[in-house]
């Protein structure tokens, strides 16, 4: 459980709650709002540290009764509220574990911190309950809901609360923490965090992660061999992503990036640009003998399969109509009848 100096990025934030600590004007809730894995949980952490840290300087000591309390998980004070149902937050456990407790006066501290991860699936009836409580909260009462969306709240929760966004992170500080932290080799390193946008933690997910060494291998044999892929070919591909589960959005991922390479390579011949650098020469193959206009209906084609998927389109359908569109749209140095117009638009 780091300090905010240990924690990336999002300096807003920190600075927003140092300030308020230093000047002592804490709010009461808090809604931290940011993708699953960007450091939502590691901020309220810091600043519940923080405030409990009994020593004297403006940074946790990590060193007094309260800080190693709170680095053991084991402070009085400091309440994780937890639900048992997967798909929702019930009002219930906003009853038992904040309503009929927060009147209680804190332990040992000036604070009673209440930390409610994943607080976007708080039923109605359980945001009504909470609603009550943030109204009229005591002095020493601080909550923290942490979501991946503020759109799932009611409007009257997000009144009284103050909204902090996390923002992405710079792709050369993720990129130089899985270099210099986790020990991944540049190639790696680039491939690993444009997939992250911005995410630390989903970086360092991807980084340890085999499965996605074994995605990605699959999808960029399909993306390279496209062309040459015929349909009943198509539909065991398709076939295959529903069965074992795969993430449809991430194989969008794969190809915006694969075809984004072929359009750079294109335009520039710069291999130090490329993504998959390893693949330079498929690379070169298909963007020497495809067409400006052929390579924009694709990363179209992709694009509208996001929509789509949005949409609650079906799966197979949208991945369906998405290797049609590559396959007519995607040439080789093996195949160039069908773009032989289009290469008047390159």
């Amino acid at each position: 459980m780091p300090g905010f100096e240990e924690i990336l990025g999002h300096d807003q934030i920190k600075e927003h709650f140092k300030k308020a600590i230093e000047i002592r004007k804490i709010s009461h809730a808090y809604l931290l709002n940011g993708e699953a894995g960007m450091g939502k949980k590691s901020l309220a952490a810091a600043f519940a540290l923080t405030l409990f840290c009994q020593g004297e300087g403006k940074k946790p000591c990590l060193d007094c009764h309260a800080c190693r309390q709170v680095l053991s998980n084991n402070h009085p004070d400091l309440i994780y509220v937890t639900h048992e149902k997967p798909a929702s937050i019930g009002v219930d456990d906003i009853r038992e574990q904040i309503n009929d407790s927060i009147l209680i006066r804190p332990y040992s501290s000036s604070y009673k911190i209440y930390i409610v991860n994943e607080a976007e699936k708080m039923t109605v009836q359980a945001q009504n309950a909470l609603l009550k409580t943030i109204e009229e909260p005591p002095d020493y009462a601080v909550i923290l809901l942490l979501a991946t969306s503020q759109e799932a709240f009611l409007p009257t929760i997000l009144s009284r609360c103050v909204q902090l966004k996390l923002k992405p992170l710079q792709d050369t500080i993720v990129k130089k923490y899985l270099m210099e932290k986790l020990q991944i080799q540049e190639t790696e390193a680039d491939t690993f965090t444009v997939f992250a946008r911005g995410n630390l933690g989903r970086a360092i997910s991807i980084a340890a992660s085999e499965e996605f060494r074994t995605l990605q291998q699959e999808f960029l044999n399909l993306l390279k061999n496209i062309y040459k892929t015929d349909i009943s070919e198509m539909l065991d591909e398709i076939r295959k992503i529903k069965e074992e589960k795969l993430d449809f959005g991430e194989f969008l991922n794969f190809a915006e990036l694969w075809y984004r390479d072929i359009l750079l390579d294109k335009a520039t011949q710069d291999t130090g640009l490329l993504i998959f650098k390893e693949e330079h020469s498929a690379i070169r193959k298909i963007s020497d003998k495809s067409s400006y206009r052929n390579l924009e209906k694709v990363l179209d084609g992709i694009k509208k399969a996001r929509i789509r998927l949005n949409s609650n389109v079906s799966m197979e359908l949208t991945a369906e109509l998405l290797l049609l569109i590559m396959k007519e749209n995607t040439a080789s140095a093996g195949n160039t009848d069908s773009f032989e117009k289009g290469e008047i638009n390159r």
